[in-house]
């Protein structure tokens, strides 16, 4: 199923929804909205390749510049920042929300999977579910240092998609970090797989994956 891709620009609140809409021919009324990592956009290539995947299944998809991506071109993101970039993801939902007439799932790639957690923790209506791709659990070479003191509060089914080889968090690790949530979970290993989880082919062939296995899981 082919799906067309639009520019998006929306300003009319803050802070404004920028990105690219994927819209398939024949939409299934679902819809998901997926933010980039710390040192990335919306042109992330693990963003593009499961948007694709989603939207050739009939899933209206939305990538989005988060709001310190915004600001500025290049450079990572600010901690004080952060609550900023979750009113982005937001902003988003309210964006994409009129466009689906079944489920809305949110999710994202590394940092814009754990800002889209937290904020699903302290507003857990505004997502079905939760698409989380390479978590980045801890910082490289510093496991003590956990990103998950609000998995506890998760209230909605949660896919994680994580890399063998991602420094940002083991596959054990993660196992520990996800039996936290009380929701249901579903972790994808990815033999082999770094943080960015594979490059043209072998990141197109992965979205497929992912899509197949997302799909059984909200089912």
């Amino acid at each position: 199923m082919k799906a067309h891709i639009e520019p998006v620009l929306d300003t009319s609140a803050e802070p404004a929804v920028r990105g690219f809409l994927h819209r398939p021919e024949v939409p299934d009324g679902d819809a998901l909205v997926l933010a980039h990592g710390a040192g990335s956009n919306a042109q992330s290539p693990v963003l593009i390749a499961v948007a694709e995947a989603f939207a050739e299944a009939g899933v209206i998809v939305l990538r989005i510049d988060l709001p310190f991506r915004q600001s500025r071109p290049h450079g990572p993101p600010f901690p004080a920042m952060a609550a900023r970039d979750r009113q982005g993801i937001r902003r988003a939902s309210e964006f994409i929300r009129p466009l689906t007439t079944r489920q809305l799932f949110l999710g994202g790639h590394s940092y814009g999977g754990r800002q889209t957690t937290m904020l699903v923790a302290d507003e857990p209506q505004l997502a079905s579910g939760l698409l989380l791709l390479s978590y980045p659990l801890h910082p490289p070479r510093k496991p003590e240092q956990k990103r998950d003191a609000h998995f506890p509060k998760l209230q909605r089914p949660a896919f994680f998609v994580h890399g063998s080889r991602d420094p940002f968090g083991s596959p054990e690790e993660m196992r520990q970090a996800v039996a936290l949530i009380g929701a249901r979970t579903e972790l994808l290993i990815c033999e082999g797989a770094g943080h960015d989880l594979g490059k043209g082919a072998q990141l197109r062939d992965l979205a497929r994956e992912v899509l197949k296995a997302f799909q059984q899981f909200i089912s």
